[in-house]
């Protein structure tokens, strides 16, 4: 399996001790901000795997934090969160400096979870789907055909998000708030 070897040469370790020394020698970190990041990884994977594992790290993080988190029964929404139909959106950031949470559909459910990545941090949002319903669904087409209503994303400077979405974010920790808050969902 690639990536799992281990180097046992005397003098193979010899080198990659070598090596590792001089890559500050010739690495600089501001060409490569995601240098050490625990998420460059997920970069490396294809985007399906990206949105699979953002619902992975959405669900692990909501079980750690006690609340209740169950696989949906329909492909409506990803997750169903202490009793709420939850859809899950992942970005890692762009190169630009925006997360782009993207493929949004007026689809059954009731929240939709924004997590965002940067290199050595993380943002998240818990958008309930009223306002998406005035700001993003039939708003901002991803595709933008004759009919390009059918998918919408949300675009925006990690450092700015839109001032809409502020009552739902931007830590970890305001949406733990807002799931608090809005208390067990009937499902």
């Amino acid at each position: 399996m690639a990536g799992s070897e281990q180097i046992t040469d005397p003098d193979v370790q010899l080198l990659a001790g070598m090596a590792a020394t001089l890559q500050s020698d010739y690495v600089d970190p501001s060409d490569d901000p995601w240098l050490g990041s625990p998420f460059a990884w997920i970069r490396t994977r294809p985007s399906r795997q990206r949105g699979a594992i953002g619902e992975q790290l959405v669900a692990g993080w909501c079980a750690a934090k006690n609340f209740d988190v169950v696989r949906s029964h329909s492909s409506e929404a990803d997750r169903v969160i202490n009793g709420h139909r939850i859809e899950v959106k992942f970005s890692t950031l762009w190169a630009s400096g925006v997360y782009k949470f993207q493929q949004i559909r007026n689809q059954q459910y009731d929240y939709l979870f924004c997590l965002g990545v940067s290199p050595f941090d993380a943002q998240a949002w818990l958008l309930p789907k009223s306002v998406l319903a005035e700001h993003v669904i039939g708003h901002t087409g991803q595709h933008t055909g004759a009919t390009g209503v059918d998918t919408a994303w949300i675009s925006f400077s990690a450092s700015l998000p839109h001032v809409w979405m502020s009552p739902y974010g931007p830590r970890l920790q305001d949406v733990a708030n807002v799931l608090t808050a809005i208390g067990r969902g009937s499902h």
